[in-house]
């Protein structure tokens, strides 16, 4: 019997290695398709403007007569934005610039002029509200045109590049308002429960979403909340939104993983401290299919080693590409792993026995214990595996068990 179950164990490390190198692959985001065109060219001799030689001119004092955001509208929105992760670290100057892109964005306007001549800072600050606002889910980009006299700029217009027409964006945002509904009729409430609700949209969207690169609106929130497929994007904003709702900051993070690949996260803010969550990386529909692994049972539905992580951990797959400074996060209280009492410091055979027992006791598919370091994930895997301590906290007619191994994350997964 004893050899029988020291093969099966052997014979599960393969398994094992799958699971340290799935993490190994991203999944591509989608550029923002953005203009800049020299519409208007002011002719220094005749003050006039020239759309071309042949079109005719337009006087240049009709500059004036280009519409502008209202000012009292773009003020309040600037005051909504309290929580705006990206927000809150722009200039004076280029706040002023977002609340006249967001105002543009909202309401679906054109050639709309804005406060600034710098196409690099639209660029940054254009980007910054879309990764504050996943409900803005129907613009693909923007085209600025540039009033020019002589060799001098004067002015610029922006224009949203939008992938919807008005009626289509208030079709969809009734079918998210049915999602979120569902979603939340069974979120946690209560004092303290920040943690407790980021946990339930974590394991809520990867219940829910399939992991699909060909499906349809798949870098906005309508791919996860109306047809239940997307990728990285997807997933990231459809945790900031619900987070959002939930009245949790969160926003969106872009960056690359351990390919190169662009990838989409989120930086939240739990009870006073930072977190990093992956919620792609927590479905085991993207790890089967970026892993090109052919049966689903040999991996844990969901992978919490990205729920609630310090930058030090994220750091080991994932690169951030900082459009504003984004903060180091150091805290552990809200890590997944800590929350549930899977985190282990040391080896301690009353804390595992614990582990398993409320594991059946939940009637639980599989237990995966977190290990602080390399040294004490080396030695509770020595005395679990190695010396088959595993089958002292399995039921008692187990005479075989499943296992699988993440080096990398110095995680150990059973399954019971």
């Amino acid at each position: 019997m004893k050899a029988r179950n020291r093969k099966s164990l052997r014979g599960l490390m393969f398994t094992g290695l799958l699971v340290a190198i799935l993490f190994l692959n991203g999944c591509s985001y989608e550029e923002l398709a953005c203009e800049v065109r020299d519409y208007l060219q002011l002719n220094n001799e005749e003050q006039v403007l020239l759309k071309d030689e042949d079109s005719g001119a337009v006087s240049a004092r009709e500059l004036e007569d280009v519409e502008q955001a209202p000012a009292e509208a773009v003020d309040g929105l600037k005051e909504e934005q309290t929580q705006a992760f990206h927000y809150n670290r722009l200039s004076e100057p280029e706040q002023k610039l977002y609340g006249e892109i967001l105002y543009i964005l909202q309401e679906h306007l054109e050639d709309i002029q804005i406060s600034t001549t710098d196409s690099g800072e639209v660029e940054k600050v254009f980007q910054c509200v879309l990764n504050d606002h996943p409900e803005i889910f129907y613009v693909e980009g923007y085209t600025l045109t540039r009033y020019a006299l002589g060799e001098e700029l004067k002015m610029m217009t922006l224009s949203g590049t939008y992938s919807m027409t008005p009626e289509t964006i208030e079709a969809k945002k009734q079918l998210i308002d049915s999602y979120v509904n569902q979603c939340f009729a069974s979120l946690p409430t209560g004092e303290g429960s920040q943690y407790a609700i980021a946990r339930y949209v974590y394991e809520y969207l990867i219940e829910n979403t399939e992991y699909d690169a060909g499906a349809p609106d798949n870098q906005n929130i309508c791919s996860v909340f109306i047809t239940h497929r997307s990728v990285c994007q997807g997933y990231a904003k459809a945790t900031q939104y619900l987070l959002q709702k939930a009245g949790i900051e969160a926003t969106l993070i872009m960056g690359t993983v351990q390919n190169g690949e662009g990838h989409a996260w989120n930086l939240v803010k739990l009870d006073g401290e930072n977190y990093f969550m992956d919620t792609t990386w927590g479905d085991a529909s993207y790890q089967m299919t970026e892993g090109s692994v052919q049966n689903a049972g040999s991996l844990p539905p969901i992978n919490y080693d990205y729920l609630c992580v310090t930058t030090g951990q994220l750091s080991k797959t994932h690169t951030i590409e900082e459009v504003v400074p984004v903060p180091v996060c150091t805290a552990m209280t809200d890590n997944y792993y800590v929350r549930e009492g899977l985190y282990f410091t040391e080896l301690s055979k009353d804390r595992i026995t614990d582990v398993f027992a409320r594991a059946y006791e939940r009637q639980s598919s599989y237990v995966t214990l977190k290990c602080s370091s390399r040294e004490v994930y080396e030695e509770i895997r020595r005395f679990l595996i190695e010396e088959q301590g595993i089958f002292e906290f399995l039921n008692p007619d187990t005479g075989t068990v499943s296992y699988a191994e993440n080096v990398e994350q110095l995680d150990l997964s059973f399954w019971l």
